[in-house]
Formats: structure tokens, C-alpha cells, sequence
């Protein structure tokens, strides 16, 4: 990952929850990302097709109250270091049985940035006061993630 952009998902950890990150919690955070996109992406490819679609819709993605707001809180982080873009080149879609329709796409590195906000949120929830996470928070983190999504 280029320097600016180390330094941008740093910026982004502290402002979301006060968290430092070095570059090794930035493999574990793409790790986590592609994972936990798929995961919503595989669910919405099979709403899509349960609900007769030959395309994933963007109400085929399975978004609770909590991730949409995360969503909301990613959307006010963003203004300020403009993370979007970065996460729309990170964020993989994979082939399904059916396509992705261009405003599921285009929601995408929004919802990747929501799910970043939950990621960061949880780590100080799991270890409140927590400032360096280290390989146990991930695991715990992710571990609580693979239960939800």
C-alpha cells in the first residue's frame, strides 16, 4: 500500500476510534475487509436470487440499523480524509450467479467504509481504552464479526 494511503487509513483509525495502527494492522484490516465484503456480497447474491433477480440490488445486501449507521459515521470521517476512493480500488466483487447492479457498485466503498467504522469501534469496545491493537484484539474482533455477518 503506497505511504499516503498508510497514512490515510491511520488518520482514519484515530478519528473512528482513537486507535494506532501500523502497517501489519493494515494486513490484518484488508484481510478482514475482503472477508467480511464477501460475506455480504455472497448473502446478496443469494436475496437476489430468491427474490427473482438477475442482478444484486442494493436491497438485496443484508445492511442492519447498526452497519447503516456506521455507514452514516464513515460518510462524515470521509469528508474530512477523502478514504472512498481508496476503498472503492480495495473493494473486491466477486462473480456470483448474478451481476451486480451499477448502484450496488457505486454503494460498495461506502458500505466497506461502514464496516471499517464497526471494525475500529469494536476494538474498543472488546478493550475499552485500547490504543494499540495487537493480534489478539483482531482475532477477537473478527471472530465476533464471523458470528454477525
Amino acid at each position: 500500500m503506497p505511504a499516503m494511503n498508510v497514512a490515510k487509513f491511520e488518520r482514519f483509525f484515530r478519528l473512528a476510534a482513537s486507535l494506532d495502527v501500523d502497517k501489519g494492522d493494515l494486513k490484518r484490516y484488508n484481510d478482514f475487509l475482503d472477508q467480511k465484503m464477501y460475506d455480504l456480497l455472497e448473502r446478496g447474491a443469494q436475496a437476489a436470487m430468491a427474490n427473482g433477480h438477475d442482478a444484486i440490488w442494493p436491497s438485496d445486501l443484508p445492511l442492519t440499523k447498526g452497519l447503516q449507521e456506521d455507514i452514516r459515521d464513515f460518510r462524515a470521517i470521509d469528508e474530512q480524509i477523502e478514504l472512498q476512493p481508496i476503498l472503492d480500488g480495495l473493494t473486491k466483487r466477486p462473480p456470483f450467479e448474478v451481476a451486480y447492479l451499477d448502484e450496488t457498485e457505486a454503494e460498495l466503498p461506502e458500505i466497506a467504509g461502514g464496516l471499517s467504522v464497526a471494525l475500529a469501534r469494536s476494538l474498543q469496545i472488546l478493550e475499552p481504552g485500547l490504543k494499540n491493537p495487537d493480534y489478539g484484539h483482531w482475532d477477537r474482533a473478527f471472530r465476533m464479526f464471523d458470528l454477525l455477518i
